[in-house]
């Protein structure tokens, strides 16, 4: 994972600021998980995704400081890659078949400061989408906190062998997917490549490809259900939230399943969901079950 890195060096000291490619890839990567309600240090964002489909043409994000001191956040827009494996990268040029939707956005403020127990809305609205060519046009917008900054001497610092002292500045900040949509959907989701392994032979941990095609990404629930050989049926393992972004044709994914008292995962077999939520209603984007043995 990339961003722009920057360092300040003098000859007692070596600063890595908060835009260091390592800590902002891993940040990234963990902020880009999803729950109904985002939540980051004490930053609460809902909600967890923006779509703009239809005559939608503007959408209020509300945040709220959970914490006991106030805090700073900028707000930015990024670009994001999705690996097959489910990882982020930041990117600037497009991979073939991405859209971004940046240059059709618009938001508003983009700098808060919020109180303790503190609430504002951030507007996202669209622009210049009139003659828009059908397809999907996704960025991300970012919520970087601004860290507070400690009088010179009371930070926190560790030596090296040489003596040179590092100090690192850790950021808290939250990202969540806008995606504008033009046309109708052909978009289609299948399963395949289950496979259960058995790690340290005790933890079951399941192996699945989610295969789409078709001009939208996709996004929902995994529910993974153990069937007996009797037919009794029991849930070993939910996800929230899983996302194949377009373009992407694929993504690997695996869960650590639940061992509930009168499972057998040597017999029986494993059902799997991958079920949409809108509206308050599911709707089935694809199954698959796997035979144990």
């Amino acid at each position: 994972m990339h961003a722009s890195g920057t360092e300040q060096k003098s000859f007692t000291s070596l600063t890595i600021l908060y835009f260091f490619p390592a800590i902002f890839g891993l940040i990234l990567l963990i902020l880009l998980s999803s729950s109904q309600g985002m939540a980051q240090g004490n930053l609460l964002l809902t909600p967890r995704r923006v779509v703009f489909e239809g005559t939608k043409k503007s959408q209020e994000l509300n945040l709220a400081n959970t914490g006991q001191d106030t805090a700073k956040y900028i707000i930015s827009i990024i670009r994001i890659r999705m690996t097959d494996d489910g990882a982020f990268e930041t990117i600037t040029e497009p991979d073939s078949g991405q859209l971004f939707a940046d240059p059709y956005l618009r938001f508003f403020p983009r700098m808060v400061a919020l109180g303790p127990n503190e609430a504002q809305v951030v507007k996202i609205q669209l622009t210049k989408t009139g003659d828009l060519p059908t397809g999907e046009y996704r960025s991300h917008v970012y919520f970087r906190a601004v860290p507070n900054q400690k009088p010179l001497g009371e930070e926190e610092t560790k030596k090296d062998s040489a003596g040179i002292s590092v100090r690192l500045t850790p950021v808290f900040g939250i990202t969540i997917p806008v995606i504008i949509r033009v046309g109708e959907s052909n978009t289609a989701v299948s399963i395949s490549d289950l496979a259960l392994e058995m790690v340290n032979d005790t933890l079951p941990r399941l192996h699945v490809t989610f295969n789409r095609k078709g001009n939208f990404s996709v996004y929902g629930d995994i529910l993974i259900t153990h069937i007996s050989p009797a037919g009794k049926t029991t849930q070993v393992g939910m996800i929230k939230g899983l996302a194949v972004y377009s373009p992407n044709k694929l993504r690997r994914f695996q869960v650590d399943l639940t061992k509930p008292a009168g499972v057998d995962y040597k017999t029986g077999k494993l059902f799997i969901e991958f079920n949409a939520q809108a509206d308050g209603k599911s709707a089935k984007l694809a199954e698959g079950e796997l035979l144990l043995k």
